[in-house]
């Protein structure tokens, strides 16, 4: 951070050579060096950190109380500015919160903060412009830049200045990367004798950080694939950008869908797969509400149980992984199975805990292991959040008009999809509504599944895809917007609205209707169905698209 401008970097060079060596009592040590402050520190994690909790608390117990506004974390270009060009003792570094976590840039918590000398009080994040006010956009952009060709093909570099080779001695000094002695804390331990000395080095290191200990010794190889000029091949490009090479099939189905790595697996209703791996599925629907288990490929059950049969008819089922399975159904009670599945055998199937929560029958689930989260619908309009590992009531999606009728989680950002008659919502894993529109501008038809594509959390191409029962299948993607409205809508948001209040300063996302294929429809019909989407989208660019 030292050498982001040739300015910066030559007053740091020459701060080195105005140094003089010295040495302590008790401790021959150079404090020549380039940088008096460090890069990373308690203090500075807990100031980026400052609106969420316990980083508040760490952050005050730290300094005293809130610093001065005008020297709080407020703006993310301020700090860029002072960290690359203005201020020579600040050379701090990211912190891994900026590639993954937006809550950090709100103030959700509403901590008093101060006011700065325009009066203006101290809330959310400032943002660059680039990330239009959202900070899951920021994120994301930030997550891609991370993952760029430029920054593999150069992340080698960094690794050199900070464990390996250019961290110390000659090296260092030509990187312009050498800190004051008592940051290296091994180093400065081993060289101090008198216990006064060594107990100063040590609260120094506590206070101001310290530099990691050396990894390697040698120059770090290049990221493997990565080129020296950071170009490579884009990534193919996805399946619902060229569905002129798509066919539709003859006949319909309903049931899972699985992309695995060398093939796709479609299981029919009722059905689902326990261990994509070897193949076990796991049926319900049966006459006496029991359960089976299988194995997909010769399509024979091994194994039968009755233990669901005192929960009622079976409506929906999930699968986290290979030894939990989770039903739910005319009991209105969500159910969490342990079970144990090996070699065309069930070994073991007992229930871990009941969900109660639901006044009606649960018709639809979905889980993500990831984010430890199970979303559960109902015919009685809600829609519950549990958490997969406390097995507890984490939230409410509330405020759905109709019975849900289907659900879907985003393994790579936590988003949930909801799909209550014709209408699709959008919102945060924390149950925070995002978006919410009609499938259609024409009869209204109620949507029977949904999915989202996860390539990689941070590409902008990914989308919601929702199949609805007037048999079109219609894909979607979300953009950023940020408004401001009088006050939260009392009541779900209507189709035709794009914009979601959302504490007072809203980051919003809309859902923009991308291509939508229905049986029967030409290739040149769904060409004409885009091209308009298209013109739309150039009068209306924040508006939902359908």
């Amino acid at each position: 951070m030292g050498a982001q401008t040739e300015k910066r970097k030559q007053m740091f060079m020459k701060r080195y050579e105005e140094m003089e060596t010295t040495e302590t009592e008790g401790a021959d040590m150079s404090a020549r060096c380039h940088y008096c402050t460090h890069y990373s520190s308690a203090i500075i994690v807990a100031s980026f950190l400052v609106r969420m909790e316990p980083f508040s608390h760490t952050f005050q117990a730290l300094q005293g109380g809130f610093d001065i506004p005008e020297r709080m974390f407020h703006s993310i270009g301020k700090e860029w500015e002072s960290a690359s060009r203005d201020n020579m003792g600040d050379v701090r570094e990211l912190i891994p919160e900026f590639f993954y976590l937006p809550d950090f840039l709100l103030n959700s918590n509403h901590i008093q903060l101060g006011c700065m000398e325009d009066g203006t009080a101290l809330g959310d994040v400032e943002l660059p412009p680039w990330a239009k006010g959202d900070p899951q956009e920021f994120i994301r952009i930030h997550r891609e830049a991370l993952e760029s060709d430029y920054v593999s093909s150069r992340i080698h570099l960094w690794i050199d200045l900070i464990f390996g080779n250019r961290q110390q001695g000659s090296a260092a000094v030509e990187s312009v990367n050498t800190f004051h002695p008592y940051f290296y804390a091994q180093r400065g331990r081993q060289n101090a004798k008198h216990p006064m000395i060594k107990s100063t080095i040590l609260g120094y290191i506590s206070n101001f950080g310290q530099i990691p200990r050396q990894l390697f010794t040698k120059p770090h190889p290049p990221r493997s694939g990565s080129k020296k000029d950071g170009s490579s091949p884009s990534l193919p490009t996805p399946f619902f950008f060229k569905l002129d090479a798509l066919k539709t099939s003859a006949q319909p189905f309903r049931g899972q869908i699985l992309c695995l790595e060398k093939e796709v697996l479609i299981v029919e209703k009722n059905r689902l797969l326990v261990a994509p791996p070897s193949g076990c599925f796991f049926s319900w629907g049966f006459p006496d509400n029991s359960c089976a288990f299988g194995n997909y490929t010769t399509e024979k059950h091994f194994a039968v149980s009755e233990s669901l049969c005192d929960w009622g008819e079976t409506l929906c089922a999930a699968c986290p992984n290979m030894t939990t399975i989770i039903t739910a159904g005319s009991s209105t009670v969500v159910c969490v199975w342990e079970v144990a599945v090996s070699k065309d055998k069930l070994t073991h199937i007992k229930l871990r805990q009941p969900l109660y929560g639901h006044t009606d029958a649960v018709t639809c689930l979905a889980v993500s292991e990831g984010h430890s989260l199970i979303v559960s619908g109902s015919r009685d309009l809600t829609c519950i959040l549990w958490d997969l590992e406390e097995l507890s009531y984490v939230t409410q999606l509330a405020g759905h008009t109709s019975s849900i009728s289907a659900l879907a989680i985003n393994d790579l950002t936590g988003e949930i999809a909801s799909c209550a008659g014709p209408l699709l919502y959008l919102w945060t894993m924390k149950g925070q509504l995002l978006a919410c529109t009609g499938t259609s501008s024409g009869p209204q038809a109620d949507i029977l599944c949904v999915s989202f594509t996860q390539r990689h959390e941070w590409d902008s191409r990914n989308v919601i895809v929702t199949g609805c029962a007037d048999g079109i299948i219609r894909i979607w993607r979300t953009e950023y917007t940020r408004t401001q409205l009088p006050g939260p809508p009392e009541e779900p948001v209507s189709p035709r609205q794009d914009q979601i209040e959302r504490d007072g300063n809203v980051t919003d996302s809309a859902i923009r209707y991308e291509e939508c294929l229905g049986p029967g429809e030409s290739l040149e019909e769904m060409s004409d169905v885009m091209s308009g989407a298209e013109q739309w989208s150039e009068r209306v660019p924040t508006a939902l698209q359908r």
